[in-house]
């Protein structure tokens, strides 16, 4: 169904100023300069006024075409119809203003209505073509905006999941510190977890935000974590600082170092490392998180993939967001611990416009 917005186009006025300027000088070209006559200039630019005059008077008439669906073959017959009605009614005002042969009346005024039928018959067909591209370009914007508010919806259905998901674990990591009679060690965790959760509801729910928040939110939780495992919980980086103005998902790394923490970590009596590491290779970012502890036995892929919140989470928004341009994967190391891989394209968050208040 034809809107109502899309005949009113701005674009039509220039189109129709160049167009007709573009054919008026076209005739001056090959028709009017090799004749020499003045005769001929005159006669030719009232053979334009007039053809310009008509598109106006074609205009409604085809916009009213377009309201209702039909197919282009319909549109053209209607349309070549018009034409042989508006170029008879060309040739009778031009002959009834223009000096004339009396002799050679009809020949003249039969090129002169074949030339007018032609053109307004071309007029109508550019124009139903460039409002049906107009429209399908506008379709097309439609869906990629239905597409990306769907894509949306779901990146944030997905994080939404993972906060109750972290508030879950760590509400039950400061029941453990109560029961193991460390009420300092709790209070002080459930500052932290406050603070976390404001910077988490402070945060706007973009789909993806630069490296360097995410690490130090990241930094947040490593805080609640070794408030309760102390010494026993290590943590190294190594992040290049060209990746930090990177874009990432949003709480990409959380999930990804809270299960590192729970599996590779708090099982171990000695504690272990968390390695968080961040590069770039051609075009894309490369980040990596690994903990140490004991080799697993067997293989991880897919199947280790699809356990728990955290990793099928992530897995799930890589896949949303990159498409096939993107590449997450989870193995053991033959030196102990688990290492997670991710590869994104690398793109630079843009800087956020600021502004300035008058006083």
């Amino acid at each position: 169904m034809w809107e109502r917005d899309e005949f009113r186009s701005p674009s039509f006025w220039r189109l129709q100023a160049f167009g007709w300027t573009g054919f008026y000088v076209l005739i001056l070209l090959t028709v009017v300069l090799p004749s020499h006559s003045t005769r001929e200039l005159w006669n030719q630019t009232f053979c334009w006024t007039t053809a310009f005059g008509a598109s106006f008077l074609l205009r409604p008439v085809c916009r009213s075409l377009l309201r209702i669906p039909r197919p282009w073959l319909a549109l053209e017959w209607r349309a070549f119809g018009l034409s042989v009605v508006l170029g008879i009614v060309c040739t009778f005002v031009t002959y009834a203003v223009k000096l004339r042969d009396p002799g050679s009346i009809w020949t003249d005024a039969l090129q002169d209505w074949l030339q007018f039928t032609v053109i307004l018959f071309l007029w109508c067909s550019l124009y139903f073509g460039i409002k049906q591209w107009q429209q399908s370009m506008r379709e097309r914007e439609r869906l990629v905006r239905a597409e990306s508010e769907a894509r949306e919806a779901r990146l944030s259905a997905l994080r939404y999941q993972l906060n109750p998901h972290f508030l879950f674990n760590s509400l039950n990591a400061v029941s453990t510190l109560i029961l193991q009679g460390e009420p300092t060690a709790a209070t002080r965790m459930l500052t932290r977890i406050g603070e976390l959760l404001r910077t988490t509801l402070d945060t706007d729910a973009s789909a993806e935000i630069p490296l360097s928040r995410e690490l130090a939110f990241v930094e947040q939780y490593l805080e609640i974590e070794q408030t309760r495992l102390g010494d026993r919980l290590r943590v190294t980086t190594a992040i290049s600082p060209d990746t930090l103005d990177a874009t990432v998902p949003s709480m990409l790394l959380q999930p990804l170092v809270e299960n590192a923490v729970r599996h590779g970590v708090a099982p171990l009596m000695d504690g272990g490392t968390i390695t968080i590491d961040s590069r770039i290779r051609g075009d894309l970012l490369l980040m990596t998180i690994k903990n140490s502890g004991p080799r697993s036995n067997g293989n991880m892929g897919e199947n280790s993939l699809s356990k728990g919140i955290g990793l099928a989470n992530t897995a799930e928004r890589l896949k949303t967001l990159y498409g096939d341009n993107q590449r997450f994967s989870l193995q053991s190391l033959e030196e102990g611990g688990c290492e997670v891989k991710i590869e994104i394209p690398f793109r630079k968050a843009v800087p956020p416009i600021e502004t300035v208040c008058a006083r």
